[in-house]
């Protein structure tokens, strides 16, 4: 039987995060210590820890058939490649860094300057695209200690919460691009394969649609189950059921976390009480 090779990066965040959408995923993964290559038992599948940067080339080759990895690192290395599915964690820009006493913000300051980057491909689309004239350093890992030793005026680098920048005396100026972790694959797959990967794309999109919303229920007069209803997002239509206090139901419901808060007060005043909104662990539509 076929099996498909799915590499991870081997160490860091992306890491952690990408093997706990595995397991959400019902994906048994049983590796020891510095074991780089672990077949799964519940699911044909075989995962590969490697270093974030080579994964593209791998892809590319058809020596792993899928991988989770960074946006931005496909942008940098330009693999012939395909991003099938866009995964919402590790989320992060690639930006433009200046020393804080330079009160330029604009992205006519680099203009003949020099930048110290580890992504000067996107860094160098990002300039001619802008008609900007600058120097690039390619330097790998410790960015923004650049400017400090005089290498370079700024920095192109990844930018999650900006405490690295700030810790070395860093701000960022310009946002070149935003990313996040994708599920790419290769373009060598066959066509079981191909079958293999949408039963696991079937089980992300599960556990992504349950991340991103909540099972919300409450209780509301009858006679305002309609005002309620046309406020309230749901897949199709509520479940409504009757409470024991006459002329009052309980519906429930489907709602996105993030538009939970934007329609709240609106539930409210259109009669609905005891509002109660509980995690869901998987949701298959």
């Amino acid at each position: 039987m076929s099996k498909l090779k799915i590499a991870v990066q081997k160490e860091g965040r992306l890491n952690q995060e990408s093997l706990k959408l595995l397991k959400d995923c019902g994906i048994d993964i049983n590796n020891g210590k510095d074991q780089l290559k672990v077949v799964v038992d519940n699911f044909p599948l075989e995962i590969l820890y490697l270093r974030n940067s080579d994964i593209p080339q791998y892809l590319e080759d058809g020596t792993v058939d899928i991988a989770i990895v960074g946006e931005n690192l496909l942008i940098e290395k330009q693999k012939q490649v395909e991003i099938v599915q866009q995964l919402g964690f590790s989320k992060c820009k690639v930006s433009l860094a200046v020393p804080k006493e330079v009160e330029d913000d604009s992205l006519e300051y680099f203009n003949g300057k020099k930048i110290a980057t580890s992504y000067p491909v996107t860094l160098q689309n990002y300039l001619d695209k802008n008609n900007i004239k600058a120097e690039i350093h390619t330097i790998s890992g410790s960015v923004e200690i650049a400017p400090n030793i005089g290498l370079a005026d700024g920095i192109c680098d990844i930018v999650s919460s900006g405490s690295t920048l700030f810790k070395n005396g860093l701000r960022e100026t310009q946002v070149i691009l935003k990313s996040e972790a994708v599920l790419v694959k290769s373009l060598q797959l066959n066509e079981e394969q191909e079958k293999i990967l949408s039963k696991l794309l079937f089980r992300i999109n599960a556990v992504l649609r349950a991340k991103n919303s909540k099972y919300i229920l409450l209780n509301v007069p009858n006679a305002k189950i309609a005002a309620v209803t046309s406020i309230l997002p749901v897949l199709k239509s509520p479940t409504i059921l009757p409470l024991a206090e006459a002329g009052w139901s309980s519906l429930h419901s489907v709602i996105d976390e993030n538009k939970f808060w934007e329609v709240i007060d609106e539930l409210k005043n259109a009669g609905a009480e005891d509002i109660l909104i509980v995690p869901i662990d998987k949701m298959v539509i």
